[in-house]
Parts: structure tokens; C-alpha cells; sequence
């Protein structure tokens, strides 16, 4: 998933701040209800008037932690909202980042199992150097083999991923 660059950013300070005052996992599970806090979305709709999306935001307040309930309130004054619809995954991300991991994606034709995926974690780890965490996505037109999408990466080893890189060598090789 695309994370815009403000909503890393807030996730980053808010993550380094967490952990600077010893609140990580207080905060983490303040970020890991947000989907359910907000599943109605009222929050994001501009149509709501900005004294009801405050009074969201502090009936949320008062249930969370008190550095995520500033935080809260930080977003609603700058009126940057929207940063919580991302926020679980950048604060993820953060989160992997200080143990030196990463997450990524497997492509494969079938489903792997539960073996296979951790080879392959590993075979990723010693490309990358970093501990990979790996979810599965089915795409029955790799045929065979494997792609992985990984931390800005792509790692295709499938075999319509060695096909076409066969048709554009023999595309561009000289006659």
C-alpha cells in the first residue's frame, strides 16, 4: 500500500516520540483500534462541520492514550484528519523498521504454504539484508515461480516474468 509522504511523516514523529517516552505499546494499540474508531467516516467527509469532527475526535481522545489523544488534537487543529486513514500502516512500518524489517508481498500461481513462505523469507533476507516479513497474493497467470514486491523492490522469478524478459532481449539484440 501507497503512503503519502505527510501521513509518513506524522506516523514517523509520532512513532520516535512513542518510543522516546516509553509508550510504544500504549500508542500501537491506539493506532490498531483506529479502523474500528473510525469505521463510520465522518471524520473525513467535508460536508460534517468542523465542530462535529471535534467532538469526534475528543470522545476518541478520552478513551486513548494521552500522547496519541494529543496527537489527536494536533491533527484536527492543522486540519490534517485524512493522516489517520493511513496512519496503522505508516505506524507499521515505523514499527518494522526499528527491528530492521521490512514487508512485502509474494505472487505466486498457488498458495503457498507455511514452508515455502519461510524459504523464501529467507532467501529475500539475504538479498536485502533485512528481516522480511511476507503475505501472499494468488495471480494465476504466472504460470509457475514466484514474484516478490519488496521494500521498493520487485524480485521476479516467475515464469512469465523470464519470458518476457527473454522477448526484450531478443527484441533488442542486434541482427
Amino acid at each position: 500500500m501507497k503512503i503519502g509522504k505527510v501521513t509518513a511523516r506524522y506516523a514517523t514523529a509520532l512513532f520516535e516520540l512513542a518510543r522516546e517516552k516509553g509508550a510504544l505499546d500504549g500508542v500501537g494499540a491506539n493506532v490498531e483500534a483506529l479502523p474500528r474508531e473510525l469505521a463510520n467516516g465522518d471524520l473525513f467527509d467535508a460536508r460534517v462541520p468542523h465542530e462535529d469532527k471535534r467532538k469526534r475526535v475528543e470522545a476518541l481522545a478520552a478513551k486513548a492514550h494521552p500522547l496519541f489523544a494529543n496527537f489527536l488534537r494536533l491533527l484536527l487543529a492543522k486540519r490534517r484528519l485524512e493522516v489517520l486513514r493511513d496512519l496503522p500502516d505508516a505506524f507499521r512500518r515505523c514499527a518494522l523498521a526499528d527491528r530492521g524489517a521490512v514487508e512485502g508481498i509474494v505472487e505466486s500461481p498457488r498458495p503457498l504454504g507455511q514452508g515455502e513462505l519461510a524459504e523464501l523469507a529467507v532467501s529475500v533476507k539475504s538479498v536485502l539484508g533485512k528481516e522480511v516479513i511476507l503475505q501472499q497474493r494468488a495471480n494465476p497467470e504466472l504460470i509457475a515461480g514466484v514474484r516478490v514486491f519488496v521494500d521498493n523492490r520487485l524480485i521476479d522469478q516467475s515464469a512469465l516474468g523470464r519470458l518476457e524478459g527473454l522477448e526484450r532481449r531478443l527484441r533488442t539484440a542486434r541482427v
